[in-house]
Order: C-alpha cells, then sequence, then structure tokens
C-alpha cells in the first residue's frame, strides 16, 4: 500500500477545494490551481481532509495512488505558501535586472537576454547576480527556472553561468594543468 497515498492532505484555514469528477481545484490567497487527475482516482473532501483512494492494487493504480496525493497536496502549499526558485549569476561582467516586466541579463554576449515575465510567475532581481522566480504552480515555477538557466549554463573550466542556489559544479582541470603533470 502507497505510504504518501494514504496520508490525508489537511486544508488550512482560508483555502477552498472542490473536486468536479476527475478536476480538481484548489483555490487559495495566492490564486486557483487547477488539476486533472486519472479517472481511477478518487478524491474526496471530508471535513479539512482531502483523501485519495485507489480502487484496486493493479500496478497502474498503485503508481498513480502517491503522484495524485502529492500533486494535490502541492496545489495546496501553492495556493498558501508559493514556491520559488533561486538563481545565482556567476562571471565577470555578467549581471541581471528587471525592467518592467522584463528580466534583463548580460551574460557575456553580444547582446542582452531578455525574458518576460509569464502569468502565475513573479522575477524578482535582488542584486545584480540573484534571481528568484515565485509562484504557486510548482511545475511552472520549476520549468521557468529552467529556462532561465538554460540562457547559459554553468560551464565546467571557469563555473561561469547561471546555476541554481547551492548547486555543485563539477571542475575540469583545462589545457594548462595537462602538460604540467609531467
Amino acid at each position: 500500500m502507497s505510504r504518501i497515498g494514504r496520508k490525508p492532505i489537511n486544508i488550512p484555514a482560508g483555502v477552498t477545494v472542490k473536486v468536479d469528477g476527475n478536476v480538481v481545484t484548489v483555490k487559495g490567497p495566492k490564486g486557483t490551481l487547477t488539476q486533472k487527475v486519472h479517472h481511477n482516482m478518487n478524491v474526496s473532501v471530508e471535513g479539512a481532509e482531502v483523501l485519495v483512494t485507489r480502487p484496486n492494487d493493479e500496478k497502474e493504480n498503485r503508481s498513480l495512488h502517491g503522484l495524485t496525493r502529492t500533486l494535490i497536496h502541492n496545489m495546496v502549499v501553492g495556493v498558501t505558501d508559493g514556491f520559488k526558485k533561486e538563481l545565482d549569476v556567476l562571471g565577470v561582467g555578467y549581471r541581471v535586472q528587471k525592467q518592467g516586466k522584463n528580466l534583463v541579463m548580460n551574460l557575456g554576449y553580444s547582446h542582452q537576454v531578455i525574458v518576460p515575465e509569464i502569468d502565475g510567475i513573479s522575477i524578482e532581481c535582488p542584486a545584480a547576480n540573484k534571481i528568484v522566480i515565485s509562484g504557486p504552480d510548482k511545475q511552472q515555477v520549476g520549468q521557468f527556472a529552467a529556462e532561465v538557466r538554460e540562457k547559459r549554463p554553468p560551464e565546467p573550466y571557469k563555473g561561469k553561468g547561471i546555476r541554481y542556489t547551492g548547486e555543485f559544479v563539477r571542475h575540469k582541470e583545462g589545457k594548462a594543468g595537462k602538460g604540467a603533470k609531467k
């Protein structure tokens, strides 16, 4: 039996969960999220808890049980607290700034890289080398952060580029280190 799938999801004050067939809608202070769940999963709201049950112990239903519960739990957390990803920009002359709704990045190219802010995502630049991406939808925040990081991923020789805060980038030796080992 799925240990994660069996756990009930507590609904905090100010959050409403509505189940309409196989569509779950969660509304809270940070917005509204909607998720279509698999037709085999049974989602029910009982008091201040959401319960996810499965019809039988077939392999597909077992794998969907914990997934469905986690997706709904992430929706509840998203509309109450929200999710955020922090990115660091490392490199000489590399800097970022917010201009209106756009993120303008100088990343060593001959031109500036401009990324527009999308609906449901907010971008902040607390420093010239720091980006904070936040929003209620965990998947959307992670995807947007990955797209920003993709503009200049960290390179393995000097470590320059955009990386997640706390990400470890393994460094390579380079050509000079090869000849010095003799």
